[in-house]
């Protein structure tokens, strides 16, 4: 599977932001997926995950009630509305399919990746 991230950019804090991550090569529909994040100098870090129907979601306590994670398995492609985005969540996003484990949080578990977006929110 091929992931394609797209969406990033610079927002002012407050604003809103809609990720894609779009796949190819084969069909979405038997991965979970992930969105990650890396701002400069720290790990990566978990972000959503998604089960591989879309219905039961999971977030980070640090974007819990601002993110939305969901899925269009005809489409093949994965979304991330960010909102209320805060200077904090600076960052690198990249998403990622795995089938090992139900709403992975943990990155070593996703076995593709896509090459990442860059959202920069200023204050």
């Amino acid at each position: 599977v091929q992931l394609q991230a797209s969406g990033g950019g610079l927002v002012q804090a407050g604003g809103s932001l809609r990720l894609s991550c779009a796949a190819s090569g084969r069909t979405l529909s038997p991965y979970g997926m992930g969105w990650f994040r890396q701002a400069p100098g720290k790990e990566r870090e978990f972000v959503a995950a998604t089960s591989r129907a879309g219905t039961v979601t999971r977030y980070a306590d640090s974007v819990k009630g601002r993110f939305t994670i969901s899925r269009d398995n005809v489409n093949n492609t994965v979304y991330l509305r960010m909102n209320i985005l805060k200077p904090d969540d600076t960052a690198v996003y990249y998403c990622a399919a795995q089938t090992i484990a139900f709403l992975s949080e943990i990155s070593h578990e996703y076995i593709y990746w896509g090459q990442g977006t860059q959202v920069t929110v200023s204050s």
